[in-house]
């Protein structure tokens, strides 16, 4: 790998910022100073030095996030704040993008990652990661209604969803009469839970993610903040 390569992956700085370092003679390769950082060295092998201090090369980060409403999903836009601006300065040489997508309106748990192969078996038809959200409703689920959300049902012309779970927290909310449950899908179609309580004569007023395949988001984060995964929360996602 390029000194130069690593140096960014290891959260030192931007490419241009690495670029810099180098030049000052703060980086040592093997007790050596080095200013050139097209020179190939072995992440594994090679004792790696900034300002006398090991690097620890870490090639991917895994980053919960509490996504607020009014943040897209995505890695830039020009009209909206994304998830990634709300990364501080650390996470901004990993190249990290969100893994899947949540609405704008939606709140909740999506993870930040530059691992493309953990992306791709998360997102994947053939693995069925469930999702379960949070979700508050115009008005009460009758029996017929979770049956039929259930059991899947017809969202245009060639989707019929997989089989859902519904859980009613409470029938009889207070908060203008809206009722409040848990749905779990094993999909992610564009607006798809809106879509599916739409097709039986509900409105969702409110939609929060919480759990993705066996990661559950951390009830301590704030909208808007984030944290790196556990080592134990890692394993939970690997396939």
């Amino acid at each position: 790998m390029r000194l130069d390569k690593f140096l960014a992956n290891s959260g030192i700085g931007t490419r241009k910022e690495v670029k810099e370092i180098l030049k000052k003679k703060k980086i040592s390769v093997n007790g050596i100073f080095v200013k050139d950082g097209k020179i190939h060295i072995d992440e594994k092998k090679d004792v790696i030095k900034y300002e006398n201090e090991v690097i620890s090369y870490k090639p991917f980060v895994y980053i919960m996030m509490n996504k607020p409403a009014g943040v897209i999903s995505a890695t830039e836009d020009s009209h909206h704040k994304t998830v990634i601006d709300l990364l501080n300065n650390k996470y901004r040489t990993y190249d990290v993008f969100p893994v899947g997508r949540l609405d704008i309106d939606t709140e909740g748990l999506i993870l930040l990652t530059n691992d493309g192969i953990l992306s791709h078996n998360l997102l994947s038809p053939k693995k069925h990661v469930d999702k379960k959200y949070y979700v508050k409703i115009a008005k009460p689920l009758s029996e017929n209604d979770v049956k039929t959300l259930e059991n899947g049902i017809k969202l245009g012309e060639n989707f019929v969803t997989k089989k859902a779970k519904i859980e009613v927290i409470s029938k009889d909310s207070h908060e203008n009469g809206n009722n409040q449950v848990y749905i779990t899908i094993s999909e992610g179609k564009f607006h798809q839970v809106k879509r599916m309580f739409k097709a039986v004569n509900n409105e969702v007023l409110y939609l929060k993610r919480i759990t993705m395949g066996n990661l559950l988001l951390d009830q301590n984060l704030k909208l808007g903040e984030y944290r790196e995964l556990t080592e134990e929360e890692l394993d939970k996602l690997k396939f």
